[in-house]
């Protein structure tokens, strides 16, 4: 199943086990003493991580907040045996394969996906790598694959072994360097927009990217395109952020003359050219965090973190608002609730490990070598 296995717990005697079903049916509010009492028995064993984009009655449980990266790294760095991901089934992997041999990931409910990461699937990246060798779409001057992190592991996998990286949103410029410093030509994965928003700001014109479409022969380019693009762009985008549009820039722009628009790489290329600023959620929180008193900002991304930069920086004299009037949510991340949280860390008071995402050893291997290969990007920034 995608180079993961899911190890669940062994079936218990209805008496001893901790039923879900039984969580299910009881109020939010009902969990927080049982949270609390989990975690203060498990102690230092377990940390439970929270993606920006979490629910707050889930995130304030929090050890740990921030990025899907920001998170794995943090969690890898613990002592803690468990790591209890608030996030979606990406972001677990992630955790997986930066994780000592000891530690485990777990993900409170399994159904929390990414519908961006489900539209690169290895047998469609495999066909379309094979096309374009089969097409002599490389041109002679090579082509390196990069994939975003919100991305299976097996597609960090193959881009690992074929002399790729994998980049976040914050680093994804510096990612498309490297790669263009070492072939002529890139293949990115699986986020269309994030693609086309790096390559333009670093000068290389629409007319040089081309989209792949996995569901058409050739990917529904023409060979000749395909050997005269610079970029190969997956056809993905994140069901979030492609609710942007550039008539909600607009909006702003009329009816809050002064207030800045500031939105994640992942809207789509027209959106982004009309707002003020693009940045990874730790950069709009940045962004606005050093703003001046009295500052305004229409914000693009999800509408948890929106609301959470509302409630946090409103006493500190600035307005945020979301974008879009109507709200963008993560559904998949919402799957995750605290009637989810509480199950799963008390099963594991009980001795039990429900829901571990493990990744197999081989594709974590591969995937291991495209993430430490953007690490040294990183490093390379920093001594630069």
């Amino acid at each position: 199943m995608n180079g993961l296995l899911l190890e669940e717990a062994p079936i218990q005697a209805a008496g001893e086990a901790c039923l879900l079903d039984h969580y299910l049916a009881m109020p939010d509010d009902s969990m927080d003493a049982r949270i609390a009492a989990a975690r203060e028995k498990l102690g230092a064993d377990a940390v439970v991580l929270g993606h920006h984009y979490q629910r707050d009655e889930v995130i304030r449980f929090a050890d740990f907040s921030g990025d899907s990266y920001k998170l794995s790294k943090a969690a890898a760095e613990t002592n803690a045996k468990y790591m209890v991901f608030c996030g979606v089934h990406f972001m677990a992997e992630t955790a997986d394969i930066l994780a000592r041999p000891w530690q485990q990931v777990i993900l409170p409910d399994l159904n929390a996906g990414c519908s961006m990461a489900d539209m690169a699937e290895i047998g469609q990246v495999e066909d379309c790598w094979e096309s374009l060798e089969r097409m002599g779409a490389t041109g002679g001057v090579g082509i390196i694959p990069l994939t975003y992190m919100n991305s299976a592991a097996n597609i960090k996998a193959f881009c690992g072994e074929r002399g790729g990286l994998v980049c976040t949103s914050s680093n994804a410029r510096a990612a498309f360097e490297w790669a263009s410093a070492r072939a002529g030509k890139i293949l990115f994965l699986p986020d269309q927009h994030l693609g086309r928003n790096t390559a333009f700001a670093m000068g290389i014109p629409l007319n040089e990217m081309v989209v792949w479409d996995p569901y058409q022969i050739n990917g529904g380019v023409a060979p000749e395109r395909l050997r005269a693009a610079k970029v190969i762009l997956w056809k993905g985008h994140c069901s979030v952020h492609q609710r942007f549009l550039p008539e909600h820039v607009d909006r702003v722009r009329r009816e809050e003359p002064g207030m800045q628009v500031v939105v994640h790489p992942e809207c789509r290329w027209e959106v982004c050219q009309k707002a003020d600023a693009l940045g990874s959620t730790e950069r709009i929180i940045d962004l606005i965090e050093r703003a001046p008193e009295g500052s305004s900002f229409a914000v693009g991304t999800e509408i948890h973190l929106v609301n959470r930069l509302e409630k946090r920086f409103g006493p500190l004299g600035k307005r945020v608002i979301t974008l879009d009037e109507s709200g963008c949510l993560c559904t998949t991340m919402y799957r995750i609730s605290p009637q989810h949280l509480a199950w799963t860390l008390e099963n594991l008071v009980e001795g039990r490990v429900v829901n571990r995402i493990k990744v197999d050893e081989g594709v974590k291997r591969w995937a291991r070598v495209a993430l430490d290969r953007m690490l040294e990007i990183g490093v390379m920034e920093k001594r630069a």
